[in-house]
């Protein structure tokens, strides 16, 4: 096993998706605490933020991991992904529990490091991992669950920010709501959106072997009017942050979503709409972080 093989096993380029968001929800939390605090609480601000990113790693690693072992079957079943590492023998089940256990640890590890609130909610975002590959199974609402694991990111950035200075408060007193609230229920819908018509590539497969995917329940023209929808509502979810007062972060939701839009509504003009659609989804949360930086420079993360 070399490190070509494990990142392709994890996909390492989906975490494009996520890390954008978790730098929102440290920058966001960073605005909202260390540039008030005066206690010398936050001077060690720099390895949070490296510590947010190997726990980020870590979860990104975990979930692909479980989804890849619990779906070994599944993939093998599907024409599209019976080369995967597991569905077709590259790599051995122990290897990938492995590679789970080392990620495991690296989020363990570097929430134990932040604080004990960052450490004591990591049982969170596995159990939302754990869970995922089994929803596909049974329900079609499968990818508003994935829409949760990516909506985490952002959120558990600004708690463990958050919590540096509120310990459980950071939680328990809702400071959360509205501004990182919706921040993450925005990127849960902004995946949700993308999965749907990601699934699209495997709507026969998933009918064959009883994946409940939306497309294949559903049919092309539903998820299409769905995914306009919740692209939609993602934007709206944005637009409600604003999070910082500005037009910045609006004008850039509101681009991306109109982006997206026109990805979905023409599918049909793109040569390869599923990497398209990849890129314009991609590019939407580094656009999204480049407008909250653009807002105020001296809060770029170096």
């Amino acid at each position: 096993m070399d490190v070509k093989q494990v990142l392709s096993f994890i996909k390492i380029e989906h975490t494009l998706f996520s890390l954008p968001f978790v730098l929102i929800g440290y920058i966001l939390a960073h605005n909202e605490f260390v540039a008030t605090d005066t206690s010398g609480v936050f001077s060690w601000i720099a390895a949070d933020l490296l510590w947010i990113l190997l726990a980020a790693i870590g979860a990104r690693g975990l979930a692909m991991g479980l989804n890849r072992i619990i779906d070994r079957k599944v993939d093998a079943d599907n024409p599209r992904t019976a080369g995967r590492h597991l569905a077709s023998g590259s790599m051995s089940m122990r290897t990938a529990w492995s590679l789970c256990g080392v990620f495991l640890v690296m989020l363990l590890g570097s929430a134990a490091m932040l604080n004990e609130v960052a450490l004591f909610m990591a049982w969170l975002p596995v159990f939302v991992f754990v869970v995922y590959p089994f929803l596909k199974r049974y329900t079609w609402l499968c990818h508003f669950w994935l829409g949760l694991c990516l909506g985490l990111a952002p959120a558990g950035a600004w708690v463990a920010i958050a919590a540096d200075s509120l310990g459980w408060a950071a939680i328990t007193d809702a400071g959360w709501y509205p501004g990182i609230f919706f921040i993450a229920l925005g990127v849960a819908l902004w995946i949700a959106a993308f999965d749907l018509n990601y699934a699209r590539m495997d709507i026969e497969s998933d009918r064959a072997n009883g994946i409940k995917s939306f497309p294949s329940r559903f049919g092309d023209a539903v998820t299409t009017r769905t995914s306009v929808q919740l692209t939609l509502a993602w934007f709206a979810c944005f637009a409600i942050s604003n999070p910082m007062s500005e037009a910045y972060f609006l004008a850039a939701a509101g681009a991306m979503a109109i982006v997206n839009i026109v990805v979905i509504l023409r599918m049909d003009r793109w040569a390869d709409f599923q990497t398209t659609l990849f890129r314009a989804s991609m590019l939407t949360g580094w656009v999204l972080l480049a407008a909250i930086i653009a807002m105020d420079p001296s809060q770029a993360v170096a």
